[in-house]
């Protein structure tokens, strides 16, 4: 997978980006990050990409012109490598839809990713109507630049590229997969600072470790992000009937038990 960001700061997304997990995704080649300046596009010597805004207005606004042609070049890049890959054009921007695990898991099915990182008071409009296919947001504040929120959707989206991760189950088990927070974890020792591992999961019964990290997603989400807990109820009922209920909470009885002995 492709990912190609339009920024006034490439050291800044590179020097983030190529390390740890990702680094070594791209190191085998699952994954490519490149970053172009957006400055090398500049129609005039000293590399000037902003002017003032009509109308007026406080600061001043990144020209389209700039932008459009470092966009060419790099679909010019991408289709001599694929004239049939997909390519999407993401704009950081608080006022896009707010990046989630089902946005990762659609992006992470495209070839490419063009991320286009704004400064300033914003980008001309004429431009990111030419270009933009999706407007994203990694939540409702303000940051001085598009380049963190690219960088971390680039992580995100990286993890569920096949190969990036050595464990292929870690990307399926975890918060937000199935709608839900994840479940506590220990390591050892089994004793620390008087708080003891429980028990059931030294029990090498895999079927009630199931039952009681699944209890335990609920019971976070309910407390953490009772949104969250709310929508789940609402899209698995069967997960809630009287007999499922009944069923693990006979299961939980067990475990409980087990844990005061």
């Amino acid at each position: 997978m492709n990912f190609y960001i339009m920024t006034l700061f490439p050291e800044m997304v590179l020097s983030g980006l190529k390390t740890s997990i990702l680094a070594r995704g791209m190191d085998n080649g699952y994954i490519h990050v490149e970053a172009y300046n957006i400055r090398d596009y500049a129609d005039n010597k000293h590399n000037k990409v902003d002017d003032y805004t009509y109308g007026g207005g406080a600061g001043m606004l990144m020209q389209a012109q700039p932008i459009y042609s470092c966009y060419q070049d790099i679909m010019k890049n991408i289709k001599e490598k694929d004239p049939d890959a997909s390519v999407r054009v993401v704009y950081v921007t608080p006022q896009g839809s707010v990046f989630n695990q089902n946005m990762v898991r659609e992006f992470s099915q495209s070839d490419n990713i063009i991320f286009l990182c704004g400064h300033y008071e914003g980008i001309d409009e004429r431009v990111l109507e030419e270009i933009v296919t999706d407007y994203v947001s990694i939540g409702d504040y303000v940051l001085t630049g598009g380049e963190l929120p690219a960088m971390v959707m680039i992580d995100a989206i990286s993890r569920l590229v096949p190969g990036v991760l050595n464990n292929e189950e870690s990307a399926q088990t975890e918060s937000f997969d199935d709608g839900l927070l994840e479940y506590p974890q220990y390591s050892r020792p089994e004793v620390w600072m008087d708080k003891k591992v429980p028990s059931v999961l030294l029990s090498g019964n895999h079927a009630n470790v199931d039952v009681w990290r699944f209890e335990k997603s609920l019971e976070r989400t309910k407390e953490r992000r009772p949104e969250l807990y709310e929508k789940y109820v609402e899209t698995h009922p069967d997960e809630f009937t009287a007999k499922s209920l009944k069923k693990r909470r006979k299961i939980l009885d067990r475990i409980a038990e087990a844990e005061e002995n």
